[in-house]
């Protein structure tokens, strides 16, 4: 789908949403109100650019529309992968974005993601797994990286990352298996008003800030330790 069907399709009483380039910004109407439309496009390498220009557009919604809940769009590849990126911190510009959603949440903005195309590493790491609740269409396409690339960082054999992956979500790429780990929280057949109005509506309820991802993880088999170690961390 386009980036205008997948608006068309979430926001049908109206939206004011545009791409500058590969960075998505604007706002929609929804039956509770205006929201915030943030994020990319295209299957964007996040740069600088992109990453400053989100952190920046999300501190412009503090500061002139307190509580103004926040829609990111989620479609990257994942970090840009350039020597100059590298060179001028791209990680400082991708923990300052990171550091911006979580002011928006402690400042009382609550936020959902949903990943419309592809959803990869740092990219994604730094603003759609960020918001209180991360959702995916079916054919999203969800991972850290390819296991092949996996297996030359790890040094494992691909066929044992492969046979790994058949039993453990957290080895393998798809938004299913980010489901089941509970990074997601659920799929969506397609993109709908309905279901976006629904997930802000059960966000606002229950506050920004409240995660239940490790809990959704362990319930649905795809994290079973991390409940366990972090209690014994914080009992120690």
């Amino acid at each position: 789908m386009t980036l205008t069907e997948i608006l068309d399709a979430l926001f049908p009483a109206g939206h004011e949403v545009h791409a500058d380039g590969q960075l998505v910004a604007g706002t929609a109407r929804t039956i509770n109100g205006t929201v915030a439309v943030l994020g990319t496009t295209d299957a964007a390498a996040i740069g600088h650019d992109i990453a400053l220009g989100l952190a920046g557009r999300i501190l412009d919604i503090v500061d002139q529309h307190p509580g103004r809940p926040i829609v990111f769009l989620v479609d990257t590849k994942g970090q840009a992968l350039s020597r100059a990126e590298e060179l001028l911190c791209l990680n400082g510009s991708l923990a300052h974005l990171a550091r911006c959603v979580d002011l928006a949440r402690r400042q009382g903005h609550v936020s959902v993601a949903l990943v419309t195309g592809e959803a990869v590493s740092g990219g994604f790491l730094s603003f759609g797994l960020m918001a209180d609740k991360t959702y995916a269409l079916a054919d999203a396409q969800v991972r850290v990286m390819d296991l092949k690339a996996m297996a030359r960082v790890t040094k494992i054999a691909h066929e044992r990352l492969v046979e790994l992956a058949g039993s453990s979500p957290t080895f393998a790429p798809g938004a299913e298996n980010y489901r089941r780990m509970g990074a997601i929280e659920a799929i969506w057949p397609v993109p709908s008003a309905a279901l976006l109005e629904a997930a802000l509506g059960q966000q606002s309820a229950a506050g920004p800030g409240v995660d239940g991802r490790m809990n959704a993880g362990l319930e649905r088999g795809g994290r079973k330790l991390a409940a366990e170690t972090v209690a014994a961390v914080l009992a120690a």
